[in-house]
């Protein structure tokens, strides 16, 4: 593969990376409520899901995808429904808790690995990405198969996404841990977190 195509692929996908979308805003919202743990585990989540988005875009389904107006559209729409779905979810379990001062207790790691894993898959961030800019960066002069360069630039992305979000993931716990001192300062920074999911949900919804 041409080395100057996969430097300027590494380029954009930095700058995509780096803006704040429905994925970044998760791993946010997760380390401010639940702390490093979850947040490094979600980060896990969402490049597990990006992983298989690799491994259905070299198998060719990115471009079945494509040839279906429909359900890009869908995807958007489905992945909007389920991160509200999380937010009320979690909206609802403070409401419920009995003690005002009572913090939640965390949820379990692969509970939130299974959540961040469908996050990915339902961002249409994600599957545009699959969809409309890696094709720009596949050499069609090499003889390098054309589903081995989508793999490869998916495994870039991946590892790339991993190294990002992780440093989000772990700034935004610590400004977590400094805000959750008391279980009443917890409640309310779950609360948080419960409201930032909703806004991942607007913004998944407004995605084009």
């Amino acid at each position: 593969m041409d080395t100057h195509l996969l430097l300027l692929f590494l380029g954009v996908d930095l700058l995509l990376i780096c803006t704040p979308g429905p994925d970044w805003l998760y791993v946010v919202a997760r380390s401010l409520g639940q702390g490093r743990r979850a947040g490094l585990t979600a980060v896990a989540g969402i490049c597990s899901g990006y992983a298989i988005h690799t491994v259905l875009a070299a198998a060719g389904l990115a471009a079945a995808l494509r040839a279906i107006p429909g359900a890009l559209p869908l995807v958007r729409y489905l992945g909007a429904a389920y991160l509200a779905f999380l937010a009320v979810r979690t909206l609802l379990a403070l409401r419920k808790s009995r003690a005002a001062v009572t913090a939640l207790d965390p949820q379990p790691p692969a509970v939130v690995l299974r959540q961040s894993m469908l996050t990915a898959l339902l961002n249409p961030k994600g599957v545009l990405l699959y969809l409309s800019l890696m094709p720009q960066f596949i050499d069609s002069g090499t003889s390098v198969p054309i589903g081995l360069q989508l793999a490869v630039l998916g495994v870039l992305h991946v590892l790339t996404c991993g190294t990002i979000y992780a440093l989000i993931a772990l700034g935004a716990a610590r400004a977590g841990q400094a805000l959750t001192s008391t279980p009443k300062a917890a409640r309310r920074m779950t609360a948080v977190s419960g409201v930032l999911l909703l806004v991942v949900a607007a913004v998944t919804l407004n995605t084009h």
